[in-house]
């Protein structure tokens, strides 16, 4: 996770979504509300400035949402990274905001935790192009867990199956997720969550992904009371 906060502006024609939006924006770790918009040239204004992710509804009161993301992708560098909220369905209006390179498409009206869900994904996707030009440094744990596994068969793990990575998962994250395992003592989806920095519902997304691939093996733990707890390890061979 990027040690900045992300900074959002929420833009939408009604005063109380702008609110409402804005509320479940800072209850999510990692992003703060930078502005907010009405109009599609308060929009362009503020999104122009230093602001990362944009909320964009796609029916604005004198600029469509289409036209001021086409005109954000104008700017130099490319602009903000926008994210459509819009009660628009129809194929066209679709058709055209993902034509504009946005990262996701949420219809209204949604729920908090859907967005949280987004806008998680998206703090991944975009760790993970920032990751992909830079190497990043091992910690001695996982510099000791790569030794005792023999080290390269750890890091090339993503590559069993020969598949392509699901949506929403990115190889960056995986490889931290792979590397916070070993083949001997099992770990829970909330040591993994940790370890790795991820929320406890992206580390099961990814822990689902590598069981499924055969790059993990599973087993539980069982207790006094209550269910019992899924472990995760390495798969052996």
């Amino acid at each position: 996770m990027s040690g900045q906060a992300i900074r959002v502006l929420v833009v939408d024609d009604d005063r109380g979504a702008r609110a409402l939006h804005s509320r479940f924006v800072d209850g999510v770790p990692g992003f703060v509300v930078a502005g907010s918009a009405g109009t599609g040239r308060e929009a362009l204004a503020l999104g122009s400035s230093r602001v990362d992710l944009v909320l964009l509804d796609m029916r604005l009161p004198d600029i469509s949402g289409v036209e001021v993301l086409h005109r954000l992708r104008t700017v130099a560098d490319g602009g903000p990274d926008v994210l459509v909220i819009s009660s628009s369905q129809d194929q066209t209006t679709v058709r055209q905001a993902l034509a504009g390179r946005v990262v996701g498409y949420l219809v209204k009206p949604f729920t908090e935790p859907a967005l949280r869900e987004r806008l998680e994904r998206y703090r991944e996707e975009r760790d993970a192009r920032a990751d992909a030009g830079r190497e990043r440094p091992l910690a001695q744990a996982e510099i000791d867990r790569l030794l005792a596994t023999g080290g390269i068969r750890t890091v090339t793990a993503p590559a069993r199956g020969a598949r392509a990575l699901p949506k929403g998962l990115a190889a960056p994250t995986l490889e931290r997720v792979l590397t916070a395992l070993d083949a001997g003592t099992g770990r829970s989806v909330a040591e993994v969550a940790a370890s790795c920095d991820l929320s406890r519902a992206t580390a099961h997304r990814y822990l689902a992904h590598l069981a499924e691939s055969g790059a993990i093996a599973v087993s539980h733990r069982y207790g006094k009371r209550g269910r019992p707890e899924v472990l995760y390890r390495l798969a052996p061979g």
